[in-house]
């Protein structure tokens, strides 16, 4: 799977970044490499959170797809 994130110098110092197509899914850092690694990890965690919400009622199926 390949997100964009958009990038925004932060006026404290730094940067912050959001992912458009993960609505919510934000982080900062002091450093562009500090800021992906904080990407990655806030990226995870918003898709594992969106796996927790999942619930099957009677007469559906939760299909699960890798991309």
């Amino acid at each position: 799977m390949k997100l964009k994130a958009i990038v925004h110098p932060a006026e404290e110092g730094g940067f912050w970044a959001e992912v458009p197509a993960l609505p919510g899914c934000f982080t900062q850092g002091e450093t562009r490499e500090e800021l992906e690694r904080n990407l990655q990890e806030a990226i995870e965690g918003w898709l594992l959170a969106g796996e927790a919400e999942i619930t099957e009622t009677p007469g559906e199926q939760v299909l699960e797809f890798a991309v």
